[in-house]
């Protein structure tokens, strides 16, 4: 048993409709690593449930795992609302939306991120979020963070996902990957901006939990 599996093995399982999830990403969607699973699933609940958010704001979920696995900590009447930029995707996460009972607390938002929250009065940037969630394109993270801070109360959360990118976060090799290079300036960004405080967490491909301090 790796230590990887013994990790799993000692986590609590995910629901049925998370399994089921899973298995028909990995059958039916290309790049099915791209789901959170079931460990960084459990983090995300287990820190959804801490914090009891009463709005989520999520950037990408590619075939909806990551949704359900945060609208677990939803405080009583809270809603999460997700924007995913793949529309080919969208029949697939309406469809495992509706599997779960939390699916009527999840609202989906076809488009690109950044234009989304930028619209002025929208009813997306029109309110504030206790917890935020990018997991959109790597390259457009700090356009992410600049466009979701003013969303966020002080106190409140955002959690940054790969943020590690596979090591290739610290690898030479990957000098001109340009996906890359919006992590590092990511990463470096929050590291000086002292309106934030920061841990990463070498989770999966590595997580950056942010609090948002001023």
């Amino acid at each position: 048993m790796t230590l990887e599996e013994y990790i799993s093995v000692h986590s609590t399982p995910e629901n049925e409709v998370l399994e089921s999830i899973t298995r028909d990403t990995y059958v039916h969607i290309l790049n099915p690593h791209m789901l959170s699973g079931h460990v960084q699933g459990r983090v995300l609940s287990m820190i959804s449930h801490m914090i009891r958010p009463k709005h989520i704001l999520e950037l990408g979920t590619f075939t909806g795992y990551s949704a359900l696995c945060l609208a677990e900590g939803l405080a009583e009447g809270g809603e999460l609302t997700t924007i995913e930029h793949n529309d080919e995707l969208e029949e697939t996460i309406r469809r495992n939306l509706e599997r779960s009972p939390l699916g009527g607390r999840i609202r989906l938002i076809i488009g690109d991120a950044a234009e989304v929250i930028s619209r002025p009065m929208s009813d997306v940037s029109s309110r504030m979020y206790d917890l935020v969630f990018i997991d959109a394109d790597k390259r457009e993270y700090c356009t992410y963070i600049d466009a979701v801070y003013p969303l966020v109360p002080v106190g409140g959360f955002i959690l940054a996902d790969n943020t590690l990118w596979d090591g290739h976060i610290i690898d030479p090799a990957y000098d001109k990957d340009k996906q890359t290079l919006g992590l590092r300036a990511f990463n470096e960004k929050i590291k000086e901006d002292d309106r934030f405080e920061q841990v990463i967490l070498p989770l999966r491909d590595g997580l950056t939990i942010i609090r948002k301090v001023r």
